[in-house]
């Protein structure tokens, strides 16, 4: 299948998926309130640290309360892109022995997983994750979604955004990949997963870590998930920093990409299809 035809067929799987996971309207809604529910938790325990914190201790970490409460808003609404778990349909073929059906349609078998959980992903997650960002702008002031840093930052944050999107698909895509080896089982996926959520901010802000862990924080791919957008949205990030942060989410992206990719290709030529 030559680029063009590549491209079109791309296109139309990502937008029948994407009308597939918005008829799963229940469960979205059901998950807004779990994040919002989670999100008003962090945002007073927050409160409760910064407030009460011996000699301001909270204050002269590199988020202000105000910040922080943002990054918990936004670090909701973004951990929904983040996978916590294989597609499930993917994940049925490799285990009934389907990926050898797969292998007979035209389209390269990683172009095709990754376009579909990219947009599975998407049609489920698009939804809820505004609905939660729009709950955290209509909470009481002191616990409510503050306002961008700057408009050249929200502007960064946008493109961030998107950058961290195709960073998260294309990790999932690299667990995807590992996942074809069934003798390994779900735990090095699940473990991997799980390290992903916890070093990408979401669970707690990667300023708030130790001072002697930030430049490995900034440098590791899973900030991209959450942490660089957030940071440029809050402003702990200036504009000015916004360049080699996105960067550095463009590098890993390529670099999960091509990591996947060769997994697959390789494990291709000898795998074991199961079922029958």
């Amino acid at each position: 299948m030559n680029f063009r035809n590549t491209c079109k067929a791309s296109s139309s799987l990502f937008r029948i998926r994407m009308a597939e996971g918005l008829q799963y309207r229940a469960s979205a809604i059901s998950g807004v309130f779990v994040s919002v529910f989670w999100g008003f938790l962090e945002c007073v325990l927050f409160t409760v640290f910064y407030t009460y914190s011996d000699n301001g201790a909270w204050n002269n970490n590199g988020l202000s309360l105000s910040q922080t409460i943002s990054y918990v808003w936004l670090a909701q609404g973004l951990f929904i892109l983040q996978s916590m778990n294989i597609d499930g349909e993917i994940m049925a073929k490799i285990n009934n022995g389907d990926v050898g059906v797969e292998l007979c349609r035209p389209m390269n078998l990683y172009t095709h997983w990754f376009v579909k959980s990219s947009a599975g992903k998407l049609g489920t997650s698009w939804l809820r994750s505004l609905a939660t960002i729009l709950a955290g702008l209509l909470m009481p002031v002191s616990y409510a979604l503050g306002a961008p840093a700057s408009a050249l930052g929200f502007a960064c944050f946008l493109l961030s955004v998107v950058m961290a999107f195709v960073l998260c698909s294309a990790f999932a895509m690299f667990v995807t990949a590992i996942r074809l080896n069934i003798t390994w089982g779900d735990g090095p996926t699940y473990m991997l997963l799980l390290f992903s959520g916890i070093l990408s901010g979401t669970y707690l802000p990667l300023r708030l870590w130790p001072d002697f862990m930030q430049t490995f924080l900034y440098l590791q791919p899973f900030g991209g998930f959450a942490d660089i957008p957030v940071q440029l949205y809050v402003g702990s990030l200036a504009p000015s920093g916004a360049l080699p942060a996105i960067g550095l989410q463009l590098f890993w992206s390529a670099l999960f990409i091509f990591a996947g990719r060769s997994i697959m290709t390789r494990k291709l030529k000898s795998i074991i299809v199961q079922g029958g």
